[in-house]
Formats: structure tokens, sequence, C-alpha cells
């Protein structure tokens, strides 16, 4: 996960800026905890400000991209976390256990070092949406390869509920599916960078110049035109909030 956030991130946080919605999300599920742990933080997008915060990221690009007044970080390994048991009230992972090496070994990691664990993850079942359908289809079948099943975390935790996050039309953390009422966005060199999904690809251009056409023509908007009309709507995010 490092190497490749050393290598792709570089604007990274230009382009993901935290969401107030989700964060309004993340937070709810949080509880009222006073310590968390932030597990692959990156940048710090959707890191409670108002907590004690300590933030873990192994990539040193991620880390030098770090606001001033985010939470002191500590460079290392989702599967191997320099602290105690019990040490958080509450560890936070936000898309990033499908980076994880050995995804098992990071979660009982989480585990151990928190009561209450919150996880922004991405629901491998879901079909996706015209970007993947129609444009990039290995993106889709890789995520399903990454992305762990919903149900494995029950196999790590005892107590666990799974909570859709809609995204919303406008949504400013530039993720995968974030663009789904923009698809002009996806064009944007910056945009496809702080996507990592994007840097597998391996032929880009032949996606994008499939999508011009069908904007130029209007074939995207006679299958997709009824998205314009959507606020927000369910890509298949879930927050998965287990404890002990």
């Amino acid at each position: 996960m490092a190497a490749l956030y050393d290598t792709i991130g570089k604007s990274y946080s230009d382009y993901r800026r935290p969401d107030p919605r989700i964060a309004a999300a993340i937070m709810v599920a949080l509880g009222d905890p006073r310590t968390i742990v932030n597990i692959g933080a990156g940048t710090g997008s959707h890191e409670p400000r108002d907590r004690d915060v300590v933030a873990v990221e192994p990539s040193a690009t991620m880390i030098r991209q770090r606001p001033p007044k985010a939470a002191p970080v500590v460079r290392a390994s989702a599967m191997n976390l320099p602290f105690t048991d019990g040490a958080f009230d509450a560890a936070l992972a936000i898309l990033t256990v499908h980076h994880w090496t050995d995804q098992s070994q990071g979660l009982r990691e989480m585990k151990r070092v928190a009561r209450r664990c919150v996880i922004l993850t991405w629901d491998a079942f879901h079909p996706g949406t015209w970007l993947t359908r129609d444009y990039f289809p290995e993106i889709i079948d890789d995520g399903r390869a990454l992305f762990p099943p919903l149900d494995s975390y029950k196999q790590i935790f005892p107590h666990t509920d799974f909570v859709p996050v809609p995204i919303p039309h406008d949504c400013t953390d530039g993720f995968l599916q974030a663009y789904w009422r923009r698809p002009e966005a996806y064009f944007d060199p910056g945009v496809r960078g702080a996507i990592s999904a994007f840097a597998k690809v391996h032929d880009v251009e032949q996606g994008l110049s499939q999508l011009r056409r069908d904007l130029d023509d209007g074939a995207w908007l006679a299958r997709n035109g009824q998205l314009l009309e959507l606020p927000q709507i369910d890509l298949g995010y879930r927050l998965v909030i287990a404890s002990r």
C-alpha cells in the first residue's frame, strides 16, 4: 500500500477532501469516544478534529500532505500496530482495508487496540455504476477481489452492524464513484490520480475515449439521464460498526 500511494498520491489532498455528510455519518458510527486511532489515515480526510486522535499511515508521500493541524501520525502498518491492547476507545479505517496485504490480521489488530471499530468499505456484491459497467469493467472485477465480503467482518468481530452510506451528487471526497453524476470529471488526470483503482487499469485511454464518444453523441445521457435527478445514491459504500 505504501509503495502505491508514494507513486500515485502526490496530489491526493487536492481531490480527496472530507465530505461533511460522510463525516457526519462516521461520527454517528463512532459514538462518543475520547481517543481514536485512524488506521491507513492518508491525508486525514474525515479524521475527527475534536477528539484525541493518533493517525497511522505507511506512506511518506501521504504523510507530507497532512495539514499542519492534523492529528499526530505514526508511520506504521495496519498489520502491526505499535500500540498496547485496548489503547484506544475507537479505531477508524476509511476506504483502506482493501489495500492491506493481510486483511484479517489488520482487522484483528484493530480489535486488539480498540473497543469499537468503524470501517468505511464497499460491498463487493454491489453491481457498480455506469463507470465500471460500461467503461472500466476491470475495476469492478479487481474491486471484488480486493474488498473483503461484508460477512468476513463477522468472523473477526462478534458484534457487527452494517450501515449504508449514500453518496451525494456533489461529494467532495473524490474516491472512485464519487463523480457518479459528474462524468466529465474522469477526464481530469488529477481526479484519476487520486483514485487507486485507475493505477491498475491496463488501458485507461480506451475507456475514456468511449466515455467521450457516449457523452458527445448522447448515449451516456440516454442510459443514465435519470441519475441527474437524484441528490444522492446508494453505491454500495458501507460503514462497518464492530465491537468486541
